[in-house]
């Protein structure tokens, strides 16, 4: 990875779904159903912004109660 990707404020498709260890299939289809962070398409690539990835993640830290309680 160039340091020009490292210090872009997006991520692409493949970019994201490495950084949460899953496929970008999984990815594409989190935002078909709505369910991931919002992305903007640039042509046919789509961008995600890291901090609105790194938001959704703890919004998903926060929602799981079971997690929260393993870790008290």
């Amino acid at each position: 990875m160039s340091e020009t990707s490292t210090a872009s404020p997006y991520m692409t498709t493949k970019e994201f779904a490495a950084h949460v260890r899953k496929t970008p299939a999984t990815v594409r289809g989190w935002r078909h159903r709505g369910i991931g962070p919002r992305g903007t398409r640039f042509g046919k690539d789509v961008l995600y912004r890291r901090d609105v990835v790194e938001a959704w993640l703890k919004a998903r830290e926060n929602a799981d109660v079971i997690g929260q309680r393993a870790t008290a």
